[in-house]
């Protein structure tokens, strides 16, 4: 089992094993970065199928949280955590009681959200054990249910018709043909605004009455989770796990704009190289879908959700930021994304 030797370690400062046998709960607490204040990271419980896995899975994305905080501009780092386990089926109080402890025990280093497997209620049974949690309902505002993927789905919308008026001089996505992989919570969110911003939907999910929804909402055209990648459209929106641009996708995208929800979408750094190289303008995910983190930072805050959307309208300046440094030095936008984030959070002064 390694951890140091991880490619995703990148110099964390903490990375937590805990578990208690009452409960099985097994988890994996990383703490990437707090140059710029606690770590806050959501908490996903997946059925991974070696402890390796769920390493390398809490390290790449409690990195990829610090890099979104600072190009969000929110006081945060990055961490994360993951449960091993199967969320349809081990899921208990009593689980997320014993997790709440062991975020308590971490002593306010790190915040926990919901992630993939995981929910508001599962929020309320580790608010019980610690104060160190966001993604739960203040109960004031019926906006506000704990549920950050509205948020989260608005800012990659915001970041979407950012790089469709890069790429064509405009923002209106009246009859642009749009791909969407994945249609949880945040990719269905997205599907409505794309609708109802006269976009053309071609979706995908494993799901099959995710998708029949799609279709009956939004007119939408199924395609099999197999071929949506293939698909002659607009825009690409992944939306469901990372690593879907690799060596065996590049070739089949027929797509000039890759923005969507999915954490880490490039299963490598030099994927971004290739997308540019393609003449694909690729919104790095991590810039594009911070709204549930500017939500959950909010919500913590005791802010109106007017304060939420608003900041989160300035992902649109972030974007435009990127792909003009991109396309002035020639160099990939996921590229310049990391530079910009490390430049906000001190990456390189904290290594001087």
């Amino acid at each position: 089992m390694n951890v140091f030797s991880d490619t995703a370690f990148d110099g964390h400062e903490q990375v937590v094993f805990a578990s208690d046998t009452a409960s099985g709960l097994k988890t994996i607490i990383a703490v990437h970065n707090t140059n710029l204040g606690p770590s806050l990271g959501g908490c996903r419980m997946w059925p991974y199928a070696t402890e390796q896995e769920a390493i390398h899975d809490a390290l790449r994305l409690s990195r990829g949280m610090t890099y979104k905080s600072a190009l969000a501009n929110l006081p945060l780092g990055g961490g994360k955590s993951v449960i091993i386990g199967d969320p349809r089926s081990q899921k208990t109080p009593e689980l997320f009681r014993a997790m709440g402890r062991a975020v308590e025990q971490v002593g306010g280093r790190y915040i926990v959200a919901e992630d993939v497997g995981t929910s508001p209620a599962d929020m309320e049974q580790i608010a019980s054990q610690t104060k160190h949690v966001g993604g739960i309902s203040d109960g004031k505002d019926p906006a506000r249910t704990g549920d950050p993927s509205p948020f989260t789905a608005y800012g990659v919308f915001i970041g979407l018709k950012e790089a469709a008026r890069f790429k064509n001089g405009h923002d209106d996505l009246t009859g642009m043909r749009v791909a969407v992989q994945g249609l949880g919570h945040v990719g269905y969110h997205l599907c409505q605004m794309l609708y109802d911003a006269g976009a053309k939907l071609v979706v995908a999910d494993l799901n099959q009455a995710s998708v029949t929804k799609a279709v009956d909402a939004f007119g939408a055209t199924a395609v099999s989770v197999e071929n949506i990648l293939s698909v002659d459209t607009d825009i690409l929106a992944p939306c469901a796990l990372g690593g879907v641009i690799n060596d065996r996708t590049l070739e089949k995208l027929r797509v000039g704009i890759i923005a969507g929800a999915a954490n880490n979408q490039l299963e490598h750094a030099r994927h971004g190289d290739m997308l540019r190289e393609a003449g694909i303008l690729y919104a790095p995910d991590y810039v594009i879908n911070a709204g549930g983190v500017v939500e959950v930072h909010y919500c913590r805050e005791g802010k109106p959700v007017s304060d939420t959307n608003k900041h989160i309208k300035g992902i649109g300046a972030t974007v435009r930021e990127i792909f003009d440094r991109a396309s002035q030095q020639n160099l990939s936008t996921s590229f310049v994304a990391d530079r910009l984030a490390e430049e906000r959070f001190g990456l390189r002064q904290h290594a001087a």
